[in-house]
């Protein structure tokens, strides 16, 4: 005869095993900050000892609120979006919150209204929307006007305080970290610096253009024409070879991208020519690999998971403003900073 299945164990169970109140176990649940960390260790102590899990429903039903964000992301495996997206989710847990995510296959005013469809069918409170592209701000804009909404990039991300944004935005210095990236090369003594930029459309690569040709100007450097690549090593190896071509004496390289500047190091071995020796290059992202290319690569890092923490925040200030002291997030912090990471890619000319 199979046992019937014990009840699972209700907030009552919790407080009674902790010696607190319902309603402490319910601050406990719900995130207060009016709880003492004593008080507050116990209750969890208590919680996993009973294998106590809240009921997202009822929760919702006695606040008003699903406890949950959504994000809108386009289809896309590139480095960035990807950690940007794992960052959000990470942020979101830290407060309690969980996330729900839509993926856009294509730039269309039907398929972003498909998502947030999909995202209001679970009453998210909330949209945190990557927004890569010019098309996709357009876009994303007109359909989320009605949702609290927070871009990551977007118009947000030359890093110069003077772009403005639709909706509230927090962005990455992309023109910043391109501008400290030329400028090592030309504090090593190269003559200028040649660019392998991203898709025209991707608004962090024309970003990354106007910080290599400020920088460029302002040191009063010769600036060239760019190739462009898809973001693709493989892209990236082309794109160096037809500079190659166009000037065979180069001696340095600023790759809008790590996964580019890979095709980069490939098409400069091919050319029998070393680096640093003959060609110094730096990247721009900081992959996970780019310490194991050969050379180790000299590149621009993103501080993505402080991005998604900015983003999180900013969006709950928004939804939550009765919670902005345990949500809130301080003034004028809405660009992150870029930081240049140096190996052994890059030396004096």
């Amino acid at each position: 005869m199979v046992e019937p299945l014990a009840p699972a164990p209700v907030m009552t169970d919790v407080a009674r095993l902790a010696g607190v109140s319902h309603q402490t176990v319910s601050r406990v649940v719900n995130g207060s900050p009016h709880v003492s960390e004593q008080t507050r260790a116990r209750v969890l102590a208590a919680m996993e000892e009973l294998g106590y899990r809240r009921n997202a429903v009822a929760r919702a039903l006695a606040t008003r609120r699903s406890g949950a964000l959504g994000v809108i992301t386009f289809d896309t495996v590139l480095y960035g979006p990807v950690s940007t997206l794992y960052s959000i989710e990470q942020a979101a847990s830290t407060v309690g919150m969980g996330v729900s995510i839509a993926v856009v296959e294509r730039i269309s005013s039907e398929a972003v209204e498909r998502a947030l469809v999909r995202l209001q069918d679970q009453s998210v409170e909330g949209v945190v929307a990557l927004a890569a592209q010019l098309d996709a701000v357009d876009v994303l804009t007109a359909k989320l006007r009605p949702v609290p909404t927070v871009f990551v990039g977007g118009l947000l991300g030359g890093g110069t305080g003077g772009e403005t944004s639709p909706v509230p935005a927090i962005g990455i210095d992309q023109r910043g970290g391109a501008a400290r990236a030329t400028r090592h090369l030309l504090e090593l003594g190269h003559h200028t610096v040649h660019h392998v930029a991203g898709p025209a459309d991707w608004l962090d690569a024309r970003w990354r253009v106007e910080g290599w040709h400020s920088a460029l100007t302002a040191a009063g450097a010769p600036v060239t024409t760019p190739e462009a690549g898809d973001w693709s090593a493989r892209s990236g190896f082309a794109a160096m070879q037809r500079l190659l071509a166009g000037d065979p004496g180069l001696t340095a390289v600023f790759a809008a991208n790590d996964h580019m500047a890979l095709g980069v190091l490939r098409a400069l071995d091919e050319a029998g020519r070393r680096v640093p020796e003959d060609v110094s290059v730096v990247g721009f992202d900081d992959v996970p690999e780019a310490e194991f290319f050969r050379p180790p690569l000299t590149t621009v890092r993103q501080h993505f998971p402080e991005a998604g923490r900015r983003a999180v925040r900013l969006l709950l200030d928004i939804i939550r403003p009765d919670e902005a002291p345990s949500f809130g997030r301080e003034a004028g912090t809405d660009l992150v900073p870029t930081d240049l990471v140096l190996r052994r890619s890059t030396g004096p000319a």
